[in-house]
């Protein structure tokens, strides 16, 4: 009974793959979370400090947002985006 046992390797470590699965599905689940203007401004996501103000601005359609249904959301992309477009770029060289 012992040789049987011995003969059969041990038993791999499945952590790592675990712990990748797991990153890996909790970033699909960020990636499908909306948020709200008055999220987005407690959150600090965006430089806004009024829900009001954000919605005008995506009424305007000044701002990257969903209009699901009349209802105003923000998705990471969306958030991304609108991060990337205020993001002021240094010069190539000094003038």
């Amino acid at each position: 009974m012992t040789a049987d046992v011995s003969k059969t390797p041990p038993a791999k470590s499945r952590t790592a793959s675990t712990a990748k699965q797991k990153a890996a599905a909790a970033l699909a689940a960020l990636e499908l979370v909306r948020w709200t203007p008055e999220e987005v401004v407690a959150l600090r996501l965006l430089p806004y400090t009024s829900a009001r103000v954000l919605r005008r601005k995506c009424n305007r359609r000044e701002v990257y947002h969903h209009g699901d249904g009349g209802r105003i959301t923000f998705t990471p992309e969306d958030i991304r985006r609108e991060n990337e477009r205020r993001t002021v770029r240094p010069f190539d060289s000094a003038a």
